[in-house]
């Protein structure tokens, strides 16, 4: 904040212009200065800077928070969201934590757009929690998410009502998809998925936004296609790939069958169990 006239009680726009002269432009300047040498410095009054930096302290600074404090507040505000695979759970540390952003990356095909639906079948039906899906690229099926809440419960009247709280919003241009944020910035953690594009120096796989937006998520996961590894493998194979991470080491791999999407050995393979 800049130091100017009427900023608070006192501070006279002759004071704000020697301040200024002498090298204190902000508010920051100003509290983190030493006041006698500035006094002398700016030919003020000691008592008048004392009496306006405490006034802007009381403005613009933030109140002491305990940590414990804190961190119950956290606890009490944080909940983690079943994915409905133990194996992405797993990749997780335990499921989507509400609050931060989770990100899917992997090239067309890789099985994104899979997830998310299974994501979204899983928190409406099994939590019962409302689910905004932004589909940007057209890749939202209907049917596709019906078969999984179908596989879930045979009830119709269940089905139903899972379907009424996932709402879709089709954002195909940056501004549908601000206006979509904006309209949610405040009740509820955003799901983003990413696509790839392989780096001209090395060739390998990266995430297609760039890396001022590799700083937004809290947790990122590279999908890919099991049979580009693993030649053989069937189409519905897929590795997931832990790649940023502020819990859990980055570099966890696990096996995921989009078809079954937890088949009994990738529940083994990602707790620890079996060969």
């Amino acid at each position: 904040m800049i130091l100017h006239a009427g900023l608070c009680p006192g501070l006279t726009a002759e004071m704000a212009r020697l301040l200024k002269a002498n090298g204190i432009r902000t508010v920051v300047d100003l509290v983190s200065s030493d006041l006698e040498e500035t006094a002398q410095k700016c030919s003020l009054s000691y008592k008048a800077l004392v009496a306006i930096r405490r006034v802007l302290l009381a403005q613009f600074s933030a109140f002491p928070v305990n940590g414990a404090e804190l961190y119950e507040e956290l606890k009490s505000a944080t909940a983690i969201l079943s994915t409905g695979s133990k194996s992405v759970d797993k990749l997780l540390d335990s499921g989507l934590y509400t609050g931060e952003m989770t990100e899917f990356v992997g090239a067309s095909g890789s099985g994104k757009t899979q997830v998310c639906l299974k994501i979204a079948a899983t928190v409406s039906q099994s939590l019962r929690q409302g689910v905004l899906y932004l589909d940007s690229m057209g890749g939202f099926t209907a049917s596709r998410l019906l078969q999984m809440l179908q596989g879930g419960t045979e009830k119709e009247e269940e089905q139903a009502a899972a379907l009424q709280r996932i709402q879709v919003v089709c954002a195909f241009d940056a501004y549908t998809m601000l206006d979509a944020l904006q309209d949610v910035r405040s009740s509820m953690a955003q799901q983003v998925t990413n696509h790839v594009t392989r780096d001209a120096s090395n060739g390998l796989f990266k995430p297609a936004l760039g890396r001022s937006w590799s700083f937004v998520p809290s947790t990122r996961v590279l999908l890919e296609r099991r049979e580009e590894l693993h030649p053989g493998k069937a189409s519905a194979c897929r590795m997931a790939s832990l790649l940023k991470s502020p819990r859990l080491p980055v570099g966890i791999q696990v096996d995921l069958d989009l078809g079954n999407w937890e088949p009994e050995e990738d529940a083994q393979r990602a707790s620890g169990e079996g060969p």
